[in-house]
């Protein structure tokens, strides 16, 4: 029988992330941030490859990401909502950490567990920085969809995209519990 960890499960049932526009100062020093993402490294990983990198984007950089943003949808043609939200996750954040998928050419890996992989890093780091006592949201959006967004803001190569932006802060309000699946609803049983 495996030794149970009550606490880690709780941690796991119990877990909310939290909204990024409640999140304010302060943040994580390099130190506690290294640990995040020594935690989000742990991670199913089939063959070694470690098909991501991390990129920590600090509030000084996060002026010339919303610019890019409302640049970028200016150009791509969006409307004024759509542009305000692309934008509002730069605008607003404080620390953030971008988890950059980078496809790794292998016989064996097929891309797509390529990207479980680098969603796997994102929900580590924030489940880790959550288990921190930090408040943390995993966003992505249009600009995480767009190539020239991606080159221009990260200087991603063509064999990487970007995975997840984990805002990371103090949480300023507690959010209210959702709705959660029906597991039962979701689950079927094989017996045979």
């Amino acid at each position: 029988m495996p030794e149970p960890d009550p606490a880690a499960l709780n941690f796991l049932l119990t877990r909310r992330s939290r909204p990024a526009k409640t999140l304010t100062t302060p943040v994580p020093d390099r130190a506690t941030l290294d640990q995040l993402l020594t935690a989000a490294a742990r991670t199913p990983d089939h063959g070694k490859l470690e098909p991501w990198r991390f990129i920590v984007i600090e509030k000084t950089a996060m002026p010339r990401l919303a610019d890019l943003a409302e640049t970028r949808g200016k150009v791509l043609g969006l409307d004024e909502e759509q542009i305000g939200k692309g934008r509002s996750q730069f605008d607003m954040g404080h620390l953030a950490v971008a988890v950059i998928e980078v496809h790794v050419p292998s016989p064996k890996i097929p891309a797509l567990e390529q990207t479980y992989s680098a969603g796997a890093v994102c929900l580590s780091l924030l489940n880790a920085a959550l288990a921190a006592g930090w408040g943390a949201n995993w966003l992505s959006g249009w600009p995480s969809h767009d190539r020239v967004f991606m080159q221009e803001a990260f200087k991603l190569k063509d064999n990487e995209r970007i995975a997840g932006l984990i805002h990371i802060g103090t949480e300023t309000t507690a959010p209210p519990e959702r709705p959660r699946p029906d597991v039962a609803a979701k689950t079927t049983w094989l017996s045979e």
